[in-house]
This record gives structure tokens, sequence and C-alpha cells, in this order.
């Protein structure tokens, strides 16, 4: 098959740069995409994490000062990962420079950021979406369709989240993410919110009210030079609220903890209704759970293999993970870019990343007061 190039600028060369430059590399399994992401450029303000890049020929710009690459006429697509803090200065610089966006979540620093960035969005007319790549393993692709299709019944209770554990380490240095005036007084919201609301709001499911748990960690870390920083953001987070379907109000929980023992990685959606149901989660990437119910009830194992979205060379027999959805994405992001989405399941859009913010603005007051709060 024939692909058009697109070349891509990234801004922000880190841990999530790097992973989104390798799946560029391994286009090359992509087996029904007509578009071919090219990396052109890179800004960060680290000489030695652009060293890293010199491994890619295609990469032929590499600067520290981000507004060079935005100067640059060859790039069509520019993708963000910095702190949050950074987010609606560089994401409203990539659209007065007249590039397409593919945005970090959780897109700006806190709500008011998010709808300036979305207004930004608006005014500019570019074609812009926001990272969200937990949804494109084959179990969340089914738990979605299952979800959609009607047939589970009248829905009794959703459950969606993301666990973490790697902060129950106190000797592991703080960074960014560990402090308000850089990941955003949301913390944990702002840090894994957008991966356990992208289903729900996309379904629909957006809650109306909210009552929230936030939690804290360890008040200090160290900060890596021998000595401490103390660490104020919101580490776990629970959020129980009420969304409509059908008609009739249902129990939605979003959890997101950074402290979940036993969870390196998790990503997880469970729907419960009258008829059916469906649970995944990414602790068993090639499992989903479907329930029945007859004369008796059961929950049946389905073992999915490699059944992305978008077709590869890798058979059907081996389980999907963490780089191959990152390309799912992209591939999701470029084709609905070039008009060939069709029904097939897209990025999280502006609307659903402010919408995200919405939810984590009413738990943090939830919080605040010990009620309650209007989403």
């Amino acid at each position: 098959m024939s692909q058009t190039n697109v070349k891509i600028g990234i801004i922000g060369g880190g841990l999530m740069g790097r992973e989104m430059a390798s799946a560029f590399a391994r286009w090359c399994a992509m087996t029904d995409v007509t578009v071919r992401p090219v990396l052109t450029a890179v800004a960060d303000l680290n000489p030695a994490t652009l060293g890293w890049f010199d491994c890619i020929p295609s990469c032929t710009q590499r600067v520290t000062d981000y507004h060079e690459l935005l100067a640059n006429p060859e790039i069509d697509v520019v993708y963000v990962a910095v702190p949050h803090n950074l987010h609606e200065k560089i994401y409203c610089d990539v659209l007065a420079a007249g590039k397409d966006l593919f945005a970090e979540k959780p897109f700006g620093i806190d709500l008011p950021a998010a709808r300036r960035i979305a207004a930004a969005v608006k005014a500019s007319g570019r074609f812009v979406r926001c990272s969200s790549e937990m949804p494109f393993f084959p179990g969340g692709q089914r738990a979605f369709s299952t979800a959609a299709s009607g047939k589970i019944g009248r829905i009794l209770e959703v459950v969606s989240g993301f666990h973490h554990s790697s902060d129950l380490d106190a000797t592991k240095p703080a960074n960014w993410k560990r402090l308000n005036a850089t990941c955003g007084e949301g913390g944990v919201l702002n840090d894994l919110g957008m991966h356990a609301c992208h289903l729900p709001l996309r379904l629909g499911w957006s809650p109306s009210r909210v009552f929230a748990q936030l939690q804290r960690g360890y008040p200090q870390r160290p900060d890596g030079k021998g000595g401490s920083v103390a660490c104020d953001t919101w580490d776990n987070a629970l959020v129980h609220g009420w969304t409509t379907i059908g008609g009739e109000e249902v129990p939605l929980r979003l959890e997101m903890k950074r402290l979940m023992p036993g969870a390196t990685n998790t990503w997880f959606i469970e729907v419960l209704g009258t008829d059916g149901g469906v649970r995944f989660s990414t602790a068993e990437p090639k499992t989903l759970w479907l329930f029945e119910r007859g004369k008796e009830q059961w929950w049946k194992r389905t073992d999915l293999g490699f059944s992305t979205q978008f077709k590869t060379v890798t058979g059907g027999i081996f389980e999907p993970g963490f780089p191959d959805v990152i390309q799912q994405m992209w591939a999701a992001y470029l084709m609905e870019r070039a008009g060939e989405l069709g029904d097939r399941f897209g990025c999280a859009t502006p609307e659903e990343a402010v919408a995200s913010h919405e939810v984590f603005a009413a738990a943090m007051e939830s919080h605040r007061t010990g009620a309650s709060v209007a989403v």
C-alpha cells in the first residue's frame, strides 16, 4: 500500500518523545494505513537528550529552542510532551505557527488553561487531538464496542481507572510530577486522569456530580542532589460519580493511583449491566471477560491475541503491548487527520480533554468541602 508522508516534529525528547519516535521507526509493520509519519525534527532543552535522536536518519533538525522547530516549513504535525505548566504556552505557539498538534494529556495544567487551549484550537482551525493510548489495546476496543452495543441491558455500574506502584518507594527522587507548580494541583488527576476518563466520556457517560477522596503519599522525597524536596501533589484519587445512561442514574467510579501495591502500569475498565457485562485490564493484555445471563450466569474468558483495529504484520496469536498501542494511537490520529478514520475508534478530542478537567476540578472541590459537587 502506498503511503503519504507526514513530517513530524517532537517538542520534548524524553520518555514519551522517544517512545513516539520508536513507533514511527516500526511503521513498516502497519499494513492498512495510507499515511506514514516521518520524524523530521526534535526540540529539547537538554543537548544530551537530543543525542539519542542521532540514530534516526530522517531527524535532521535537533534544537534546544522549540521556536526553531516551529519555524521549519517542512513540519506538518507537532507532538508535545513537556511538564503540564508548559502546555498552554507551547500548544498555543504550535497552533500560531500553523501546525497541527498532537498534545499530551492533561491538555493544560488546570481547567482554565484547558479551556483557553481549546479556544485557541477552535480559532486556529488546526487538527488537534490529545494523547490517550490505553483504549487502543484490543481488549479496550472490545470493551468499548460491547458497552456501546446496547446488548448488556440496563447498565448498573461503570468503573474505569489507571494504577501505578512506583511511588511506593520512598527513596525515589522527586520529579516535576510531584510538585503542584509543574504538575498542577490535580496531581494524579492530571497525570493519569485522561486514561480513566477517555472511554466513559467517549460513550457519553460524563458524571453530573462527584464525591472525591484524594490522598497524598510521602510529604518529602530525595531531590537527587543529596537533599530533599517537599512533594505537594495528590498521589491517589477515587472519584465516585453519577452519570445518566438510558435515562437512569448510574454509579461511575474513576480510580487514579500512583500508590497501588502490585500494579506496575495497569489500565482497566468494567461495565456491568442487567443482561451482560465486560471487564478488561492491561494486567492481562490478551484476556477479555464477558458476562452473560440466562437461566444461569457466566463470566466467559476470551483470549484475544493481536487483534488491533489497524492491521499489522504481527501474527494474531501474539499479545499486544504498550509500544503497539502507541503505534495504533498514532495511526488513528494520522488517519483521522487525513479524513480516513471511518468508523474506527479515534484519539481523545479537545472537548473530551476539557471535560476531563471539569471532572478533576469538581473532584478537588469535593475533597476540599467533603461534599458532592456538580460537574
